[in-house]
């Protein structure tokens, strides 16, 4: 067990450059299977789920040559192997369930293994993912630790509607359309910056793609992949979270942003809790006039609102940093949380700094901020975001606070108390029980 030891109530100041998007990162690292020829990836991150997918494609005979400390990575799927009777994918790692298309399409034959799951976001089924294989042709057979899946020669086209914007179910059918027999169709593609990232390398593969950034994408099958040379771009969760540690803590901390383009919605909400973000030549920063502050709606008895759900909306994986805010400044706000049923019950742990915060049901909390707060030891979810968000509330603390299990924080972010150590923060990793 992970834990986060946090001396709060210093300032954050100073210039940092984010680390790639893990959710742009895993996809496009799983698509890499799809091609016979050399890849290399530059701004890859030193992040556990990088490190077990890169471990995956060492067991099945692929060469894998990386530098965590440039972050490049070369990678050649030459001579891979697999065999679902024995070759198992990564447990406890919902983007394992990505490197299905690749195997499919060059062995015939793929699995998904029973503990396949990410963050403990509620229930995330895994239903979309198989009626994709099985619209692309895919048998789906029930083993005693799994799903095997087989394929009789190319993969069908085909043209789906999914039940929702999902990411990785999105993600899936490019990967399964890109070498099938024919055009296929998706509509309700979800089009999150990541996604859109993992396009674009596609297409740099030779994949035929029309419709990036929309929900309506179309795919026409190739023959073949080739490779070739990918840059990643700042993860924006990365970025948002080092502005809003910035604004919370009271300092001045400036992130490089290659792209303020997909802030606007980011930006207003940071407004609604007296932020303003600043973007210059490349550079974004947040700018507190005194305390934070709960901009009141002008509808009279209604509170201010924060939902998050599929892009264009707020991405639902910053609604914990809005939180943290939430509890900080002064006055009330209630955050909506649009897509997972498990994500938003952490209030015991808020309160146990004196936070005021209400779940109002599995989906909606809200906070009534400006209370007095006291260092804490808490307990984090297996939440990524939550730990983060736990770990700014304590840092905006005067005094010694311990977040225990924050080991999700590696999952993401690489090297992320020594980037925030730059920034004057006093943290540091102890190893528990």
């Amino acid at each position: 067990m992970s834990n986060l030891i946090v001396h709060g109530g210093s300032p954050l100041k100073g210039r940092i450059v984010p680390s790639a998007n893990k959710n742009a990162v895993l996809p496009i690292l799983c698509a890499t299977l799809l091609t016979r020829e050399p890849i290399r990836l530059h701004g890859v991150p030193e992040i556990t789920d990088v490190k077990k997918i890169l471990e995956v494609f060492r067991q099945l005979g692929s060469a894998v040559s990386v530098d965590f400390s440039t972050g490049v990575l070369d990678l050649h799927h030459q001579d891979t192997h697999f065999d679902p009777a024995k070759d198992h994918l990564p447990e406890e790692m919902r983007s394992s369930i990505m490197l299905v298309p690749g195997l499919m399409a060059r062995f015939g034959a793929a699995r998904i293994e029973d503990d396949v799951k990410g963050c403990t976001l509620g229930a995330r089924e895994i239903d979309p993912h198989v009626e994709v294989f099985e619209r692309f042709g895919a048998s789906v057979d029930r083993a005693a630790d799994g799903l095997l899946l087989k394929v009789q020669g190319k993969l069908r086209h085909n043209d789906h509607w999914t039940d929702y914007a999902s990411v990785t179910t999105t993600e899936n059918f490019v990967l399964c359309a890109a070498l099938a027999d024919g055009t296929s169709t998706l509509m309700n593609a979800a089009s999150e910056p990541h996604v859109q990232e993992f396009c674009q390398f596609m297409q740099m593969l030779g994949a035929k793609l029309e419709g990036l950034g929309t929900s309506r994408l179309t795919i026409h099958g190739v023959s073949s992949l080739g490779g070739g040379e990918f840059t990643f771009a700042e993860d924006f969760h990365e970025i948002v979270t080092f502005l809003a540690l910035g604004a919370i803590t009271g300092g001045d901390v400036r992130v490089k942003n290659s792209h303020p383009e997909q802030f606007p919605l980011i930006d207003r909400t940071f407004a609604k809790f007296g932020v303003q973000v600043v973007h210059e030549e490349g550079w974004s920063r947040t700018v507190v006039n005194g305390s934070l502050k709960v901009k009141e709606p002008f509808t009279r008895n209604i509170l201010q609102k924060v939902e998050a759900a599929p892009w264009p909306y707020l991405p639902v994986d910053l609604l914990p940093i809005f939180v943290a805010l939430g509890v900080k400044a002064e006055g009330s706000v209630m955050f909506w949380n649009k897509v997972y049923d498990g994500a938003m019950g952490w209030t015991t742990e808020l309160s146990k700094f004196g936070a005021h915060a209400f779940l109002s049901d599995p989906h909606r909390m809200v906070t009534f901020g400006g209370k007095p707060l006291t260092p804490a030891e808490v307990e984090s979810p297996y939440i990524i975001r939550v730990a983060i968000a736990l770990l700014m509330v304590a840092a905006s603390i005067p005094g010694k606070s311990v977040i225990h299990n924050a080991a999700p924080v590696r999952r993401a972010h690489p090297q992320f108390a020594e980037n925030i150590t730059r920034l004057g923060a006093r943290v540091e990793w102890v190893e528990g029980d």
